[in-house]
């Protein structure tokens, strides 16, 4: 019987991403991966602003401001957000399926966590200075409702988020 991890990521993942979370488990462990991308248009302006101002993103801040995209847009993004982390995690030989989630993200893992037996759940996300701060971030949130660990890595960097 194989072991199931979940997976959900806000960014498509790259080769590091892949390798890091390729290196939890072994060579010979028996492991599904489910990924999920949320395609989850419900953003808070206010939070997003602050973020690109800690990360010194004048334009990225100006950005979040200017534009906002719409619901066919958001989950086109996610599609592809999708289909680039398989690639990513298929290339370093992990047996992984996905989806795209629909609604809150973390409801999303919660259920997709419980619904499967997962051993552990991991979070992929770029850094959020306000939520990290004050542990509202999507793993911590996880961690509260399913009461085993949740990993939370940053998104193309080998950091583990503080969850």
């Amino acid at each position: 019987m194989s072991d199931t991890i979940i997976i959900l990521t806000e960014e498509p993942l790259a080769a590091v991403d892949a390798g890091n979370i390729s290196d939890l488990y072994g060579p010979d462990d028996d492991v599904e991966l489910v990924l999920l991308v949320p395609a989850d248009t419900r953003r808070n302006l206010l939070v997003d602003v602050i973020d690109q101002l800690t990360m010194l993103d004048l334009p990225g801040a100006l950005r979040e401001i200017r534009e906002r995209p719409d619901t066919e847009t958001v989950r086109a993004e996610a599609a592809d957000t999708l289909a680039t982390s398989l690639a990513a995690l298929a290339s370093v030989g992990a047996k992984v399926t996905g989806m795209v989630a629909n609604g809150d993200a973390v409801a999303s893992l919660v259920a997709k966590v419980k619904e499967s037996g997962a051993r552990q759940a991991v979070v992929v996300t770029r850094p959020h200075a306000v939520a990290d701060t004050f542990r509202l971030d999507w793993a911590n949130q996880a961690q509260r409702k399913l009461g085993l660990p949740v990993l939370h890595l940053y998104a193309g960097s080998g950091f583990i988020g503080d969850s």
